[in-house]
């Protein structure tokens, strides 16, 4: 029998974190080694295969300057990194396998696919991303959604950052053609909801997923950390981890 993968959860005391330990007393592929909440923890801990990092933009600094020059496998779920982080996990991909993910749910992986098809196959009609978290969510929109309106920009052939639209409020003007809009609503304890919105004069389509319940995102994650611990280094999608 092989020995259980060496885990370090980074932001263990977040809810995704917490998520994770619970989801870990009854799964023997892992060994949960390190629990890091602050940056300084890394200083002292020991050896490991794998670290999944739920945290902040900060947390996420300090946990791929530890994986990197330890040759650890990193699955981030962390959202609100800004343009010079996803650069730095590019980089630190020539060194270590890396895989990121806004959402780690399977049912996400499967609409990113969906509307991929649709906004390629539909290049014309407007498309609007609607995203909804509970409210206290700090970022804004989520990164499942920026996620799904590139995944979008991309089979479109645009570049995500000419055709985003975050903003509107007052006297707007009328829609501009090709636009990728997005919406978001910060309401109670939902858990997450995205919708991507295509429609053109006389026809809508509406690609819709809900999660209830945290945990399919950190059996995601999961899922993700057994496939990538020893892998070769390069960055990694879970689009790989779920290829047959």
């Amino acid at each position: 029998m092989s020995k259980p993968t060496r885990l370090g959860i980074n932001g263990a005391n977040g809810r995704m974190g917490r998520a994770l330990q619970a989801l870990l007393r009854n799964d023997a592929r892992f060994a949960l080694t390190a629990m890091v909440t602050t940056s300084d923890e890394w200083r002292n801990v020991p050896k490991l295969d794998v670290v999944i990092d739920f945290s902040t933009p900060a947390g996420f600094d300090a946990a791929l300057a530890h994986c990197r020059p330890h040759e650890i496998a990193f699955v981030c779920g962390t959202t609100g990194l800004d343009a010079g982080q996803r650069a730095k996990l590019q980089e630190a991909a020539r060194d270590i396998p890396v895989l990121y993910a806004a959402n780690f749910s399977l049912g996400i992986a499967v609409l990113t696919k969906l509307l991929r098809d649709a906004a390629s196959a539909l290049p014309d009609w407007d498309l609007e991303i609607i995203e909804a978290h509970h409210a206290r969510k700090v970022d804004a929109p989520s990164g499942t959604a920026l996620a799904l309106g590139r995944a979008a920009a991309s089979a479109r052939g645009q570049d995500f950052d000419e055709v985003a639209d975050f903003a509107r409020h007052g006297h707007t003007g009328a829609r501009k053609n090709g636009a990728i809009g997005f919406a978001s609503i910060r309401a109670g304890e939902i858990v997450g909801e995205h919708t991507a919105l295509l429609a053109t004069r006389d026809e809508r389509i509406e690609l819709t997923h809900r999660a209830y319940d945290n945990t399919i995102f950190a059996r995601g994650a999961l899922h993700a950390a057994a496939w990538l611990a020893g892998k070769p280094a390069g960055t990694y999608s879970l689009d790989d981890v779920l290829r047959p």
